[in-house]
């Protein structure tokens, strides 16, 4: 079949374009044709159609996001609602020739939509899809990432009606897929919309890549010096991420030689929280690196200057925290297992419900750090043997649950509904 992602964004190391690579790989070895369509494009989706004013970043995108969701009072928002609504409206039509020529242009048999029905970043293109997919009454898989309830920059706006019809639309041609169990009973609770669970995964078949000639120097290149504990951060600088948790983690494990290493950009929510972790690393003595700069999507060299991959960080690691406050699922925890590193990880909701029953061993965070885990930490950084056993076990569960084996079971049931 021939088939077409649609997103505001493929490109790089969040999780939606990396899900998106996943399903991408299913699919081919399964013998579709796979065609992208986004704001931004990159690797795998380099060759696809762009539409600029898809990404959430666009001029116009973003001051409509501003308006609705921006720091005015609830009384300004409400006042300008209606006038908001129709600008949507209109934006929302210029975008719809376009996508309408990408799925007509390249005979698309269905098209899978990657959180941009889901998540209100892009205003005008939710309410662009939601009638377009009624228009050609095109199948479409809605694939849900995270939803505008779950997320608190969204939950006073002006414009309340129109995200309950679009953010997810309800249309008989689609088929919704939800990350997790809380999802898809949230969805079903608020809409009244069926959906199928997918769990984010990763190819736990192929043996991990670990240092070689390419990133021997990676350690060199950030400042580490010899000896130099490596505790790395594999996330995107955004509030619920909690990174100051993992700055507190450091700050009681008291030991010199600890460093932690963020890899992911600052720009994506703005960039206030950045300058606040910039400051609480400073008063607690904690060594922060921000490495955006030298650690991408992919391996590359510009002007000289070389590129690593972020699966170039993962095998120098001692440690990986991962202290989010809420994640869809957690695509850094699955590479954390795949390259068999020990984790801190804090007890969000979605991991509570899905990953936490299946038996994994972490070192286990409950919204703030506890002595008893700081103490963990230090066992597990002095006992390598210990760390062999859980990263172990950590590997062989979730290659039962979350291979691409397992979702290609999916996809296959889901295509053979279309």
């Amino acid at each position: 079949m021939r088939i077409g992602f649609i997103a505001t964004r493929l490109n790089g190391t969040d999780g939606v374009s990396l899900e998106v690579g996943k399903w991408s790989r299913v699919l081919r070895r399964m013998g579709h044709e796979l065609f992208y369509c986004a704001g931004e494009l990159g690797g795998y989706a380099s060759d696809g159609t762009l539409i600029p004013s898809l990404h959430f970043t666009h001029h116009s995108i973003f001051a409509l996001s501003q308006r609705a969701f921006g720091n005015g009072s609830d009384e300004q928002q409400m006042c300008d609602g209606e006038a908001l609504a129709d600008d949507i409206y209109t934006m929302a039509d210029e975008l719809r020739a376009p996508l309408r020529e990408f799925i007509r242009s390249n005979r698309l048999d269905f098209i899978i939509v990657q959180n941009a029905l889901t998540i209100p970043m892009n205003l005008p293109l939710g309410v662009c899809l939601t009638g377009l997919i009624a228009e050609l009454g095109i199948d479409t898989i809605a694939h849900h990432h995270d939803f505008y309830w779950e997320r608190q920059r969204y939950r006073a706006n002006a414009i309340m009606d129109l995200l309950d019809t679009t953010f997810p639309a309800k249309l008989p041609s689609i088929q919704h897929i939800t990350i997790n169990t809380i999802a898809k009973n949230r969805l079903k609770a608020r809409r009244g919309i069926d959906s199928l669970v997918v769990p984010n995964t990763h190819d736990f078949v192929k043996p991990p890549p670990g240092i070689d000639d390419y990133n021997k120097d990676l350690r060199k290149a950030i400042g580490l010096k010899d000896g130099d504990l490596f505790i790395l951060q594999p996330t995107r600088v955004i509030q619920r991420k909690g990174i100051e948790m993992s700055i507190e983690l450091i700050h009681r494990l008291d030991l010199q030689n600890l460093h932690l290493i963020i890899t992911h950009r600052t720009d994506d929510e703005g960039i206030n929280y950045w300058r606040w972790l910039q400051r609480e690393a400073q008063t607690l003595g904690v060594n922060m690196y921000l490495t955006e700069h030298l650690i991408g999507d992919k391996r590359k060299k510009i002007n000289k200057h070389k590129i690593y991959s972020i699966w170039d960080a993962y095998p120098h690691a001692n440690l990986v925290t991962y202290p989010s406050l809420y994640e869809g699922f957690g695509n850094a925890l699955l590479e954390t297992i795949y390259f068999k590193r020990p984790a801190v990880v804090n007890r969000y909701p979605v991991y509570n419900a899905d990953i936490k029953p299946l038996g994994f061993e972490f070192i286990e965070l409950d919204g703030f750090v506890s002595e008893e885990a700081a103490d963990s930490v230090r066992q597990i950084l002095d006992d390598p043997e210990q760390v062999n056993k859980m990263v172990l076990k950590n590997y062989q569960i979730a290659r039962e649950h979350f291979s691409l084996e397992v979702l290609e079971r999916k996809l296959e049931e889901i295509i053979s509904n279309f």
